[in-house]
């Protein structure tokens, strides 16, 4: 299945993952950002409900995980290939995904 992608201005300094430890997508998420060395702040929607609505407000959907970048660009139950094509792009500089040059 192919992710879902955007921009929104609810943005961290640092790369925000909202998912559930049930969810095989948001384990892999977090594999991911962990072997890239991201650093990360992962949202546990089953400890923390109102992650949920935040989650939703960002991406429109209720689909899980929702990845946002630093730069405003989120990521909708992204691939394996994404999540590490973006975070060498921010590592190294650039914006990489959405609205790339």
């Amino acid at each position: 299945m192919a992710s879902t992608t955007g921009t929104t201005h609810q943005v961290a300094d640092h790369i925000v993952v909202y998912g559930a430890d049930w969810c095989p997508d948001c384990r892999m998420a977090k594999a991911v950002l962990d072997a890239e060395g991201a650093d990360y702040e992962y949202v546990d929607l089953v400890a923390d409900e109102s992650g949920a609505d935040r989650a939703e407000a960002i991406s429109g959907q209720k689909h899980i995980p929702v990845v946002v970048f630093p730069d405003g660009v989120f990521y909708v139950e992204p691939t394996k290939a994404e999540l590490v094509l973006k975070t060498r792009a921010l590592r190294d500089g650039g914006s990489g995904g959405v609205g790339a040059s």
